[in-house]
Order: structure tokens, then sequence, then C-alpha cells
């Protein structure tokens, strides 16, 4: 088998109102013949039965990891739906395969289950680029503000916040706090931010941070590509850049994303977010064409090439080596998360109000006979 490779990945980290290129690295796992897939898939299904452990996989990492985890009882969807499920699945045990912060929400709202990982180290830009301490700091320069943050952040940044927020609803709640009269300040995500102040006009200061995939979506290339799938519609997520999601059919969330290419009477789409969601969107909508928006072009350097590297170091192997050792004391260090107890009763109240605000909306809406017609009235609820 071929050696692990360490890559180098740039993020952007906002210092003193600047955004300033910071260098972090992913592992890559080394690749599996079609016969050891086989074996490790048989061999993960097997010790998810007898450690009594259920597999939640987000949609943009492995094919093999999201199909397994539907096999094997669990489920693949987005960071706030993967926690629920585990706080509402009655095993005790939950291995979470994606990235770090979607680990910690998981232990946020199930304090007493044990929260398992592949790697720990899988992370997030735009969690490396908002630390705890220097958030801290910027909220209490501005305490007339109130915070809201984005599912993409770490327990401790969630803790400081007043809002949790994803990528679904978070227009609805800024609209709200907007017509109660709060000015916000918005974290982490500049692109998501600035969407949706100008589809609410809230007063918004933003933090200035971006997802390194999303971000390299590029309009211009976009729009050629529009030229040779004349027919395609364009679905986008919010973190892409202000020209890209100009150019949308569809903004939305990655479930909202799915569901759109779903219920679409098109047959071609072109997917502005990770590539590791069309392994889903095929699934869901067989025999339809999906097509990955370019991240290549002038001046493009493809730090991602639309694929997350720290989603990628969800493996196969690596995944059966933690349930192979997971009763070994090795693994509390090396794959479990841990959140300290204060910390999450402060985040999960951050949590908490965006679901509840979530529910009351839902509860509001009285849908006439035609729901295909009154869709719409229910955008926003679901998850990121």
């Amino acid at each position: 088998m071929q050696a692990i490779e360490i890559k180098p990945v740039e993020y952007e980290h906002p210092q003193d109102g600047a955004s300033c290129v910071a260098h972090a690295w992913a592992r890559t796992p080394a690749p599996t013949t079609a016969e050891q897939r086989v074996e490790l898939k048989e061999r993960i299904k097997r010790l998810l039965k007898e450690k009594q452990a259920v597999l939640v996989s987000h949609y943009y990492v492995d094919a093999d990891l999201q199909d397994l985890a539907e096999e094997t009882g669990g489920c693949v969807s987005d960071s706030l739906e993967m926690a629920r499920f585990g706080r509402d699945h009655p095993a005790k045990t939950l291995i979470v395969a994606g990235v770090r912060f979607m680990g910690e929400t998981a232990k946020i709202l199930s304090p007493e289950k044990r929260i398992l990982m592949p790697d720990l180290d899988a992370t997030c830009s735009l969690d490396l680029g908002c630390p705890a301490d220097e958030f801290t700091a910027y909220c209490d320069a501005h305490p007339d503000r109130t915070v809201v943050v984005y599912a993409n952040t770490s327990a401790a940044v969630k803790a400081r916040a007043d809002w949790m927020v994803t990528s679904s609803i978070g227009l609805d709640i800024v609209k709200h706090l907007h017509e109660q009269g709060k000015k916000i300040l918005w974290a982490p995500d500049k692109h998501l931010g600035s969407y949706i102040q100008k589809q609410t006009g809230a007063d918004m200061l933003l933090w200035q941070g971006s997802c390194l995939v999303h971000d390299e979506f590029k309009g211009v290339e976009l729009e050629l590509l529009k030229a040779q799938y004349p027919e395609a519609k364009i679905l986008v997520h919010p973190e892409s850049p202000a020209n890209v999601v100009a150019l949308a059919d569809v903004v939305g969330s990655t479930t909202q994303i799915i569901n759109a290419a779903v219920e679409s009477d098109c047959d071609t789409f072109i997917v502005a977010t990770d590539n590791g969601i069309l392994h889903k969107m095929r699934a869901a909508a067989p025999g339809k064409r999906f097509i990955e928006a370019p991240t290549a072009g002038n001046s493009a350097t493809c730090k991602s090439c639309a694929h997350c590297p720290w989603m990628a170091m969800n493996g196969l192997q690596n995944l059966a080596d933690l349930l192979e050792n997971m009763d070994q004391p090795e693994v509390s260090a090396a794959n479990e998360i841990f959140v300290d107890a204060e910390i999450g009763k402060q985040a999960v109240t951050s949590i908490t109000r965006m679901l509840d605000f979530a529910a009351a909306k839902k509860a509001k809406v009285q849908p006439g006979p035609d729901l295909a017609q009154e869709a719409k009235l229910f955008s926003g609820i679901g998850p990121a």
C-alpha cells in the first residue's frame, strides 16, 4: 500500500481587518484496490455492529463512507442533521465522518455519548480562520451587536455567539433580527454573510473568512461553461463569491441543492459546491447530468479543485482501524471528541435558539392543498 501523502493547504485568516494567507496541512489516505475496498467495507460493517456504534457521514466525504452510513442504519447529511441524528439514535457511540467542528457539534448535542472520528486533524478553513480568542476579542470590541455565527465554527466560537445558524436558515434569522432593529456581528464566512446582508439589508459587520473550496469557483469561467450547456441549471452554495452566486438558478444549502436537482424538470446541472455531493445527487436523481462548476481558469491556483482536503482525510482504512481499536486507551487521545462542559452548555444555547426559531417558523406555516405551489413557504427550515 502506498504511503499517506501530507499536502500543504492555504486558507484565509483575517487579521487586523485584513485577510491574510495562513498555512495548514492535510493527510491524503493511501489509495486502495477494488479488493481492499470490498474487504474494508465488510470489516467496517461487522465492527459497527459488534461495537454497537452508528456511522454518520457528510455529503462531502468519500462515496464509500456515504454508502456505508446508509447501509448500516446511519445517515448521510449536513453537519447539523448528522448531530441531530446522533442525538436521537439509541447508539451510545457515534462515528462522525466529516471534519472536526462536526464532531464537536455532535458532542454538544449529545454530551453523554462517545463521539469518535477517523482523524481528529480533519478540520475546516472557516474554523481555522476564526480562532476563539481572536473572535472573542472582536466581539468584545463591538458589544452593541448581536453575534451570529455559522455552523462551520468551533464549539468555543459557538459558545461566544448569541445565535448559531446554518446556510438554509441564516437568511431568515438575520431578517428576523434586522426587523427587531438589531445590528449583527457575523462570522466567519464573508461570502455567505455578504449574500445575507444583500438579501436582508441588515447592518452586518463581517468576519472575513472563507471556505477554500467555495472561494475558488470562478464567475467568468462559469459563464463560459454555461454557454457550452445553455440548457443547464446552475446550483450554487452561498459560500461562493458574489459573481458566482449572481449566475445561479438556485442558491441553497447542500440539502436544498440536492432537492432542487430532484424536483427540477431540468436534466443537466452545473453544481458549485464540494464535488463530494455529486455522489448523493446522482443517487437521488438518476439519469440526470451533473457538471462541476469551474475552479480553473485565469489566475486559478486550484487549491482544492472543488474537494475539501480535510474531508478527504476520512477513508475506509482509518475508519476500519478506528473501529478495530476503539476500546484501546490511546483512541481517546487520537480519535475522540471532547468539549469542555461549560463551553458545551454555552454553545448549546446558540444552537437551541436556532432550532426553536425553526420549529416556530414551521408551526406557523399552514399549507394548503397544493404543496408543490407552497413549497417555498418551507424554505430555510431545513439543515445546512
